[in-house]
């Protein structure tokens, strides 16, 4: 989803079905993760993600919508369906071998 599109749709879901709050749950994007030697991700393309989406649901706040919450998608890497571990999606990168788990630049 596009920054301009999360805040189009929380307008228009406060709009169309009013509600007493709404959580989003789950916001992210697998990006080209490259760890550096000791397992480190300086996911600079996930902060400006993460940066551009919380702005626009700020402004969405800002416009009357009731959110109580924002959760990044995900804490973690995942399995994903279509992709299984071929995919990163998290805040924390799991090192699959060893299953260690190393904040990236984004967890700050």
């Amino acid at each position: 989803m596009s920054p301009a599109g999360i805040g189009i749709l929380l307008d228009r879901l406060h709009a169309d079905c009013p509600f007493p709050r709404v959580y989003v749950t789950e916001n992210g994007a697998a990006m080209p993760d490259h760890a550096d030697p000791v397992g480190f991700v300086d996911d600079q393309d996930r902060i400006e993600y993460l940066r551009l989406h919380i702005l626009e649901v700020k402004r969405a706040v800002e416009r009357g919508v009731p959110l109580s919450g924002y959760f990044a998608w995900s804490l973690l890497e995942n399995f994903e369906w279509a992709h299984g571990f071929s995919k990163r999606f998290g805040l924390i990168r799991v090192d699959y071998e060893t299953l260690r788990r190393i904040p990236k630049a984004s967890a700050d």
